[in-house]
């Protein structure tokens, strides 16, 4: 069997470079998106450009301490429907050469291909990588990090070696020595709480974890975590890439800026990505067949749980309630990293 090869695609700085390309006098200076625009309200950061990172402001941060951080930066409204159109052009580049695609939120993705048997996945892999870095650039005027990895968690960590603007090969035979000295709270499932468990036990690094018994590990964490942890710091993931999209469908699906066991917050983003996705179908005249509510977990776990309509119904009600009782069947133990709606099965009105 041939060794998998997964790319992972991320834009780079993708709100605050696509307000950029549609104000070129701005570049070079520091940019702020978030809210409407105006430093002293109570809205968040929702990207930076990397000229304004530099001084530490980030997604997330109050937009009244972004001000004190950097008075000379400038300040745009968010303007969701100008980056949900160029994450369409990005997303149709990307399926032009494989229908396994699996996005995360509007700018970034992961991409698997289907290699011919007589062809070498990894070259093919990197070779057809540097064409979609290529063609960002050219088609759409941005930018974007890309990596090449055996699997989604090296992918991930790839993208992210040469940010921004860079491109990254982790090849299996490199896997202990690229992970050796990374900072632990690099990998999946590793958020605040677990780092600081994991700095109590003197594991700091990758090349630390890796070194810890698995038992040890179970018994610090707990089965699920724990095994999760001792694979992860062996480069070791088997996650498939998931498409959400279909031909004749409609799909919306948000990352939230920090991971959330927040129901009242997960059922408000879904209600308006629903009311997004029935607007688009309302206007392009279509109904549809079936809806399906996609849950991404904080350690990357990722489940669908889909309906079928008893007829075919562009119903904001209809849909939302269906939404609902999907996300019912949904176990939210776990803190949530994504969320996203889609409805297929679409026919003319």
């Amino acid at each position: 069997m041939a060794d998998r090869v997964v790319i992972h695609i991320d834009m780079d700085a993708f709100f605050a470079s696509v307000e950029l390309k549609r104000r070129p006098e701005l570049a070079g200076r520091p940019v702020v998106v978030g809210g409407s625009g105006d430093p002293a309200s109570r809205g968040v950061v929702s990207a930076a450009s990397y000229e304004a990172r530099r001084y530490g402001i980030r997604s997330g941060t109050p937009l009244k301490r972004a001000a004190r951080l950097c008075p000379e930066a400038v300040f745009l409204p968010v303007d969701f429907e100008a980056y949900e159109r160029e994450s369409e052009r990005f997303m149709a580049i990307l399926r032009e050469y494989t229908d396994l695609v699996e996005s995360f939120g509007l700018d970034e993705a992961f991409v698997e291909l289907r290699v011919g048997r007589d062809e070498d996945p990894l070259e093919r892999s990197v070779s057809v990588a540097r064409e979609i870095k290529r063609r960002v650039r050219e088609e759409l005027g941005l930018s974007c990090s890309v990596g090449v990895a055996p699997n989604k968690l090296l992918a991930k960590l790839a993208s992210g070696m040469r940010k921004p603007d860079g491109f990254f090969v982790i090849r299996k035979e490199e896997v202990t020595r690229v992970l050796r000295n990374m900072d632990v709270r690099r990998l999946w499932g590793v958020g605040p709480k677990t780092e600081k468990r994991l700095h109590f036990l003197g594991i700091r690094t990758i090349g630390d974890l890796a070194g810890v018994p698995l038992q040890h590990l179970v018994g610090n964490f707990g089965p699920v975590l724990g095994r999760m942890l001792h694979e992860h710091a062996r480069g070791i993931d088997d996650s498939p890439v998931v498409p959400f999209h279909e031909p004749g469908s409609m799909s919306r699906e948000v990352t939230f800026e920090r991971d959330t066991g927040d129901l009242y917050f997960i059922k408000e983003t879904l209600y308006e990505l629903t009311k997004d996705v029935v607007k688009r179908l309302r206007e392009e005249g279509y109904r549809a067949g079936n809806v399906t509510i996609k849950v991404r977990y904080a350690d990357f776990q990722t489940i669908t749980r889909s309906s079928t309509f008893p007829s075919p119904t562009e119903s904001m009600n209809d849909i939302w309630i269906k939404v609902l009782e999907l996300l019912g069947r949904v176990d939210l133990a776990k803190k949530v990293r994504l969320v996203g709606v889609k409805v297929a099965g679409l026919e003319k009105v």
